[in-house]
């Protein structure tokens, strides 16, 4: 069940990152250029930070084990190419502070699957 929420989500994810615009903040607010913020940033996204801390935790979850190597690269991968990528789309930016808080996200989420892997 794990496999298949984390799949779905993963899929959502190239959907929101390649919009062009924010679709959470048409349902939200009818505007396709204002973007919720869950909280406020400090130095990076904490958006971004959320965001793939939960993708990528269920990511090792369910692939730690079997590719581990594999899956760490993919999500390193994912956070950069989904930020270069928003230098092409239009309506979109690249933001370092958007590509650090994916990365964050992503140690995050190595560090707490390392720490329950020991345990």
């Amino acid at each position: 069940m794990t496999k298949l929420i984390f799949h779905i989500l993963n899929i959502g994810f190239v959907i929101l990152y390649i919009y062009p615009g924010s679709i959470f903040g048409f349902i939200f607010y009818r505007n396709f250029n204002k973007q919720p913020q869950i909280t406020p940033d400090l130095i990076v996204s904490s958006n971004h930070v959320y965001a793939f801390s939960l993708l990528s935790l269920l990511g090792f979850i369910n692939y730690y084990k079997s590719h581990k190597n594999l899956i760490i690269s993919y999500f390193f991968l994912i956070s950069v190419l989904f930020e270069i990528f928003h230098i092409f789309i239009p309506n979109r930016s690249f933001q370092f502070s958007d590509l650090f808080g994916n990365i964050i996200g992503v140690l995050f989420s190595l560090l707490l699957i390392n720490i329950w892997r020991r345990k």
